[in-house]
């Protein structure tokens, strides 16, 4: 749904407020939640928590949208650039915690017997969404009385079906008439081109064999690596790219992001090539790589605002995060085979080829130079 969320994006700007679908999606999830708790120790659950998954989906990917609207609604320019490494670090706060926390929860209560539960996987992980329902809801209801009521945040609204149709349609053509469109979407989809193809096979190569040209590390050892000290480098480098933009805006950290996200991806070419033993060197490696990338990606995260600005901000968002999604998924999908066909050491050197475009297109893009660095209002 996130790839295609483009396609209802223009709903949220036309029924209602952001702010009413971001609480309203965070309740529909609390209670979806709640619903695969229940239909967890059903004979039927299979089928059931894969429907209740799919409306979350949906959800998730609407409240995606309303709140990256709201984001550029209740901020003006300089917040949006100062709290987009806090925002992307959260995002990714979120992830570990429903990759791994709730993970450890469930196998917690399962095999420490809390409640009874000594053995009983089904029960756990009932109470496990439980919790996380439980969760959502209280995180709804404490937005419902503390998010702020930005005046810009209102309906488009329509006049019959005829009126919404128009509307529906006039959103995608702004979008698509905008001043040197073709460089923007090839800016969205191009700018990650390498950075696509590596993030689906660092940890093929950390995990592969010596004798298969990876480094052999255990599975262990690449949770300290990658999930964690690439994790923190990943988080610094977030936050330090947002303060920076937003003493001096995007313009002029433009190329030094661009070097910074791309330079470093040199790191697993050596380290493909030497393939050193040591922990250490590899952890500093993965951090230097994680750190630039934090810092770099701030710089196309700003650039996505910066082209949604004006009428439908919103949707044309939406519209910017699809293309983001596009660009990471399709590469994304060949590194495997481009990897198999040329050996760690080549795809590396071929990972940071693909970086060309990024330098040329970034030479390209025209970016206002006060936006990012306006003083807050």
């Amino acid at each position: 749904p996130w790839v295609i969320k483009p396609l209802w994006s223009p709903l949220i700007d036309m029924f209602r407020t952001k702010r009413f679908w971001i609480v309203a999606m965070q309740l529909l999830v609390g209670v979806s939640l709640a619903g695969v708790a229940f239909t967890i120790p059903t004979t039927s659950f299979i089928q059931t928590t894969l429907a209740i998954f799919w409306l979350m989906a949906f959800s998730s990917a609407t409240h995606d949208i309303a709140a990256d609207g709201f984001y550029m609604l209740a901020l003006n320019d300089k917040e949006q650039s100062f709290f987009v490494g806090i925002r992307s670090t959260f995002y990714r706060i979120a992830s570990i915690s429903g990759q791994g926390l709730l993970v450890i929860l469930a196998g917690y209560l399962e095999h420490e017997g809390i409640l009874g539960l000594g053995g009983n996987i089904v029960a756990a992980w009932s109470i496990t969404f439980f919790v996380i329902a439980g969760l959502f809801i209280l995180v709804a209801v404490y937005h419902q009385f503390i998010l702020p009521y930005p005046a810009s945040d209102a309906s488009v609204g329509t006049s019959g079906f005829a009126g919404f149709v128009r509307e529906f349609f006039k959103t995608f053509a702004a979008f698509f008439t905008k001043d040197s469109i073709g460089l923007v979407i090839s800016f969205l989809l191009l700018f990650r081109l390498g950075e696509a193809q590596l993030v689906k096979m660092v940890s093929p190569f950390l995990l592969d064999g010596m004798e298969k040209g990876g480094l052999g590390l255990t599975t262990e050892q690449v949770g300290f690596v990658y999930g964690t000290m690439g994790i923190l480098a990943l988080t610094l480098g977030g936050l330090s790219g947002g303060f920076v933009v937003a003493k001096k805006g995007l313009r002029y950290w433009l190329w030094p992001m661009v070097l910074i996200i791309h330079l470093p991806d040199l790191v697993f070419v050596y380290l493909s090539a030497v393939q050193p033993s040591s922990l250490w060197v590899i952890t500093a490696g993965v951090a230097v790589e994680q750190f630039g990338y934090g810092f770099g990606f701030t710089a196309y995260m700003m650039y996505m605002i910066y082209v949604s600005r004006g009428s439908h901000s919103t949707a044309h968002y939406a519209l910017c995060t699809g293309f983001m999604a596009m660009g990471m998924m399709l590469p994304g999908m060949a590194s495997g085979w481009i990897q198999s066909q040329l050996g760690y050491v080549n795809f590396f050197v071929w990972v940071f080829l693909a970086t060309i475009p990024s330098f040329i297109l970034a030479r390209l893009v025209t970016i206002d130079p006060e936006f990012g660095k306006k003083g807050i209002s």
